[in-house]
């Protein structure tokens, strides 16, 4: 029964146009067509079905799969290395510290002593307002550049794993998370998720959670509400983006100062601290100029705003407005006389999702997995009908 519904699955993919993410990156979803995210969502839940039944689906017996943080993660990290060991990589994380890149070694050069056998390069570079998109497309283009000029034998696929702009793994994951939930995509149509700021006792938390989630939802149909304190803006053209995806799919984008008017009648609540675009515009020049002091002067500045939006908690009174939703975090969530005395949530909600946000995060390695398959296989439905039929097991335990 489980291997005619994921053959069912792979006919479902036989038939999306997913030519073009052969050979081809994975930074932003806004670059994909829906038939793009769809086969992300598609092949990921492939993965995860064959690997329950014990099938490998392992398309390399060697390769490396290089990962860049330049910003702490666990969730992704740990996601990023158990995608390429489940495809048959080798997972290296790189340490810049343990690099020539501290005696000058440039991007184009680094990115290409690391590939001479290295088929994905994962980054994490979210710290730097208008760099960590641009540091990506860097790499990308400097291993192009060494595959164009026969210095490496493969063109390594760049994922993004959070920059400044957008959280693709993240926001896959989530989406697959309310597909279980709700049902299948086309459930999600009509759905109201409250994405709202929230207060945290930190001030220099990313935008692109946030921007993700909205950037995508928006895409299937789903009614957006953006909620956040005046100043606490997310970048402008991203709330853009949004809110021409939602008017092309039907759905509906609204902006509110008020997280009591956004988490009303949600269906799905995404409460989660974030630093105004000003202040992370502004934080990029101090930290980019090691202005230790000026950094520590805005920190204290921007926490005593803060302080001001205290009660900006997902609270059981504020959990009552909603058509009893579903909480998400990309985790660790702030909360509130658990991890810090004030944060983004109550501890008796947080308790009552927990586990629901463990699985939500359980998504994310399976949608790594989708994109390096995606990228990296000419016809995924082929590869993967082979592998199904193959009956590789994955573990001989018995």
């Amino acid at each position: 029964m489980k291997h005619r519904e994921i053959h069912t699955k792979i006919e479902t993919l036989s038939s999306l146009k997913t030519g073009k993410m052969y050979q081809d990156d994975f930074l932003l979803t806004w670059d994909k067509t829906e038939d793009e995210l769809r086969a992300v969502l598609i092949v990921a839940e492939i993965l995860k079905m064959m690997r329950k039944e014990n099938i490998a689906p392992r398309i390399f017996d060697s390769g490396l799969a290089v990962a860049i943080f330049r910003d702490k993660s666990t969730r992704t990290r740990f996601s990023f290395m158990s995608a390429a060991n489940l495809l048959g990589l080798a997972a290296q994380d790189l340490d810049e510290t343990k690099t020539q890149i501290a005696h000058g070694e440039t991007v184009r050069e680094t990115a290409n002593m690391i590939s001479f056998l290295t088929e994905v390069i994962g980054i994490r570079d979210d710290m730097f307002l208008g760099y960590g998109h641009t540091y990506m497309t860097e790499v990308s283009e400097a291993v192009r550049e060494g595959h164009r000029e026969g210095v490496l034998p493969q063109i390594p696929t760049l994922v993004n794993l959070q920059c400044d702009r957008d959280h693709p793994t993240q926001s896959l994951s989530d989406i697959l998370h309310l597909i279980h939930h709700f049902g299948s995509l086309e459930a999600l149509r009509d759905k109201t998720i409250a994405m709202t700021w929230a207060y945290s006792p930190s001030y220099g938390k990313p935008l692109s959670v946030p921007q993700g989630v909205i950037a995508l939802m928006s895409r299937f149909g789903m009614k957006v509400n953006l909620a956040y304190p005046e100043g606490y803006s997310l970048i402008p053209e991203i709330e853009e983006t949004a809110e021409n995806n939602s008017r092309a799919a039907g759905g509906s984008f609204h902006r509110f100062h008020s997280m009591v008017e956004a988490f009303s009648g949600a269906d799905v609540v995404y409460p989660k601290s974030w630093a105004p675009y000003e202040v992370m515009q502004r934080r990029t020049a101090l930290l980019k100029a090691g202005d230790s002091r000026g950094l520590d002067e805005l920190e204290a500045e921007c926490l005593k705003i803060n302080r001001q939006y205290i009660d900006w908690e997902c609270s059981e009174e504020l959990m009552d407005r909603t058509n009893e939703a579903l909480y998400l975090h990309c985790l660790p969530a702030d909360i509130s006389a658990v991890s810090c005395e004030r944060g983004e949530v109550a501890a008796s909600v947080f308790e009552r999702f927990r586990l629901a946000t463990y699985r939500q995060a359980g998504y994310k390695p399976y949608i790594i997995a989708a994109m390096m398959l995606l990228s990296k296989v000419e016809r995924p439905p082929e590869v993967l009908a082979r592998l199904l039929q193959e009956k590789t097991l994955r573990a001989n335990l018995y």
